[in-house]
């Protein structure tokens, strides 16, 4: 049975079609049959699910495989106005309209859109130091992007240097890796995940992902990437082991590969927050209201890469359902228990070594070690009080008998 919204005339816009986006719609329509839904992406809006992206290229999976389904058909069976290919150049949070451009030369100036209720799930985009140019250097962070790198990598093996060992950075390295290519794996620090976790748990990182075969570089800046006359690019690196945070005196090292991947972090675009005048910070994105995921501006939501919650950024899958859930009981003014947002149990999904981390793991703080053997550490992060914040669990892959 459908909600009654006779007074939502305009309906919901959302912008942004990723996991978030789609979730927002699914949890609308399981309640809401006819409520009118806009759903505006700059690309087709095809649904897919984008943490596989970091596994599919050893899989032999191209992009096509990995959609669910086109943002048309997804569209057509949700009752969605799909307005894809399309950018929001403004919002009007007075008004409550948004501006459009149309890629589709034939429209420059597509008619303003008004909305009763608007949620901003346009996610994140990824941070391209000055160092690495945006033309030489690749992302995995859309499905656009990986099916044109996916197609390079499919003419055979080939050399590719992955600059940032987080999460992503370090799950793509063995993933090329177990697809027959040479992986160097680079960053600032010396170990991967050492931004979230402590020196005992990522030496045991680095000695799995290097007795794999992929080649890592850390403590390492990359200065600068350009392509030879041949095609290769050449990464130009300085070591900053001594301590120095500047490697301009060095003479620098060279790396010659095929292909560069950025997976440097990720960063939300104050245009549109700034637009709808929500509270924002460049670093974790839109500020919602825990309980509702409410801006600070009347009638607009934020869900995903783009928002934070307490200061922190919000950018792990699992609990967008439960976000989505949330947004569409206020939305349709349904009682509601709130959100409570709890950190995700992080997975790294690679298959040299097993780590689970529960909380909000940071590198700094009071670790102690429960439990330390050949095959398994774990570890917990305490407060000032001893309460456990947050747990590591890191053990060594299962190998089958012979």
């Amino acid at each position: 049975m459908s909600v009654e919204n006779s007074s939502m005339a305009h309906g919901v816009v959302i912008i942004g079609a990723g996991l978030a986006g789609w979730h927002v719609i699914d949890a609308l329509r399981s309640k809401d049959k006819d409520m009118p839904i806009t759903l505006i992406t700059a690309d087709n809006g095809d649904r897919y699910h984008k943490p596989m992206l970091t596994m599919a290229i050893s899989q032999n999976k191209r992009a096509s495989d990995l959609v669910r389904a086109t943002g048309s058909d997804a569209a057509l069976a949700a009752q969605v106005t799909l307005l894809a290919n399309t950018n929001v150049s403004d919002i009007d949070p007075a008004s409550q309209q948004l501006h459009l451009e149309s890629s589709d030369s034939a429209n420059d100036k597509p008619t303003p859109i008004s909305y009763d209720k608007l949620v901003l799930a346009m996610g994140a985009h990824p941070i391209f130091p000055k160092s690495l140019p945006q033309d030489l250097v690749w992302h995995v962070n859309h499905i656009e992007r990986f099916g044109q790198l996916q197609e390079q990598l499919a003419t055979g093996s080939q050399r590719v240097a992955i600059i940032g060992a987080g999460m992503v950075g370090t799950e793509i390295a063995e993933d090329l890796l177990k697809a027959g290519h040479t992986v160097t794996l680079i960053d600032l620090n010396n170990a991967p995940l050492s931004q979230m976790l402590p020196p005992q748990a990522t030496a045991r990182i680095t000695k799995a992902i290097e007795s794999q075969g992929i080649k890592f570089l850390g403590g390492c800046q990359v200065s600068g990437v350009t392509r030879d006359s041949d095609g290769t690019l050449h990464v130009s690196y300085g070591s900053l082991d001594s301590g120095s945070k500047d490697i301009s005196t060095q003479q620098p090292k060279l790396l010659i590969v095929d292909h560069v991947i950025a997976s440097t972090g990720l960063i939300v675009d104050d245009k549109l927050p700034a637009a709808a005048g929500v509270e924002f910070d460049s670093r974790t994105g839109i500020v919602v209201d825990a309980p509702t995921l409410r801006t600070d501006a009347a009638n607009i939501y934020a869900i995903g890469d783009c928002m934070s919650i307490d200061g922190v950024a919000c950018r792990y899958v699992a609990p967008l359902r439960a976000q989505a859930a949330t947004i569409a009981d206020d939305i349709l003014g349904l009682e509601h228990t709130g959100y409570e947002h709890k950190p995700p149990m992080i997975r790294l999904k690679n298959k040299a070594i097993s780590v689970m981390a529960t909380g909000v793991p940071r590198a700094e703080g009071n670790w102690q070690v429960k439990t330390d053997s050949t095959d398994e550490l774990i570890m917990e992060l305490l407060d000032d009080n001893s309460a456990v914040k947050a747990t590591v669990t890191i053990k060594a892959p299962v190998t089958p008998n012979a």
